[in-house]
């Protein structure tokens, strides 16, 4: 092993990634409600998809998916003050900016192997396929079980954001759907409309946002979900309408309401 050249590198990444929460303990202590916190990290990753996308990484499909779901995640965060560091939780930061770090290190030391190779492509095939029998098995047993119950729900629930986080849109949708077997439910037919747009099903999801807004005409997902369906199927006037009705019943600090502006001005 090459100790001299690795871990002073790695001593420079660990200080490089705890310097943010130095200057956090270092600083002042300063109030922090939940809207800066949610607009400080809706920017950070808008950003970060930004520079995604420069860089080739993300295509256009793959960008506008993944914008609205960050913008999503906005419109449902709670808009209630987040809590204040106390001294006995500056005192826990400050263990941790000193005691990860030297703990990372001892277990590395003890038990870290740097010369170890990357995964190979049958290793990541052997993974993937292993995930597809895991999510095979939870299907089936799924479909043993009574479908109007809360337990059923809430494993297709389950599978369906697993479906979605490995691109199996198709699969996601319709885990959505038997998820809301015999209940409503407004979160989960907001995330099964956002899986239809950007599976480009636009007159799939608009039905659906038409059926749910009167179950629910106060959600705010449901109903920016339903001018961004009228925007993409080329209705820019009522998504325009939609959207500002929205804005017209956001309170003045809401997070999401200059992201709801932006979108409208943004329409042709």
């Amino acid at each position: 092993m090459t100790w001299f050249p690795f871990w002073p590198l790695v001593g420079l990444l660990a200080l490089a990634a705890l310097a943010p929460l130095a200057v956090a303990l270092i600083s002042p202590p300063r109030a922090r409600g939940r809207r800066e916190a949610d607009l400080g990290l809706y920017r950070a990753q808008m950003a970060e998809l930004e520079r995604e996308k420069a860089a080739g990484r993300l295509d256009d499909q793959a960008y506008r998916a993944a914008q609205l779901e960050v913008q999503r995640r906005l419109l449902a965060a709670p808009e209630d003050a987040g809590p204040a560091i106390t001294g006995t939780g500056r005192k826990a930061l400050l263990a941790t900016l000193f005691g990860v770090p030297a703990l990372a290190l001892g277990l590395y030391v003890w038990g870290g192997i740097p010369e170890m190779p990357s995964a190979t492509f049958a290793m990541r095939e052997e993974a993937a396929m292993r995930d597809e029998l895991i999510l095979a098995q939870l299907r089936d047993r799924l479909t043993q079980l009574p479908p109007n119950t809360d337990q059923a729900r809430q494993g297709w629930a389950l599978l369906a954001k697993a479906e979605r986080d490995r691109g199996n849109l198709v699969g996601a949708a319709d885990a959505y759907r038997r998820a809301m077997f015999g209940k409503f439910d407004a979160e989960t037919a907001a995330q099964l409309a956002q899986v239809l747009l950007e599976d480009g099903k636009i007159e799939d999801a608009g039905a659906l946002l038409r059926a749910a807004l009167p179950q629910a005409p106060q959600h705010i997902g449901l109903r920016f979900l339903a001018g961004m369906a009228e925007a993409r199927a080329g209705r820019n006037d009522s998504a325009r309408a939609a959207w500002r009705a929205l804005i017209a019943d956001a309170p003045p600090e809401a997070p999401w309401r200059a992201m709801v502006e932006r979108r409208m001005n943004e329409l042709p």
